[in-house]
């Protein structure tokens, strides 16, 4: 479970950059909104992947409320699931 966990968060963690610093620039500054719909629907896929695994690796690796809090929350920053992969996995 906690192999899985950290791929889906390192795709998620990719495909929120490749929204930032991609695709949100080629929709508003060249009008190609194309990429975005496509990465945002698979980013989308993957947060929902993210928050349902975090849930359920809670368990496995005994993290209190709070840690599971600053894990999601993790999710919502650039580059923050790289740092919760090395300092929480």
């Amino acid at each position: 479970m906690i192999s899985t966990f950290k791929i889906v968060s390192y795709l998620e963690g990719i495909s929120f950059l490749l929204i930032l610093f991609v695709t949100m620039p080629l929709k508003y500054l060249m009008d190609m909104p194309e990429a975005n719909k496509t990465v945002g629907m698979a980013h989308g896929i993957l947060f929902v992947a993210y928050v349902a695994l975090a849930v359920l690796v809670k368990s496995d690796k005994n993290w209190n409320g709070k840690t599971l809090g600053i894990v999601l929350i993790c999710s919502l920053i650039p580059f923050g699931t790289f740092w919760m992969d090395k300092k929480y996995l």
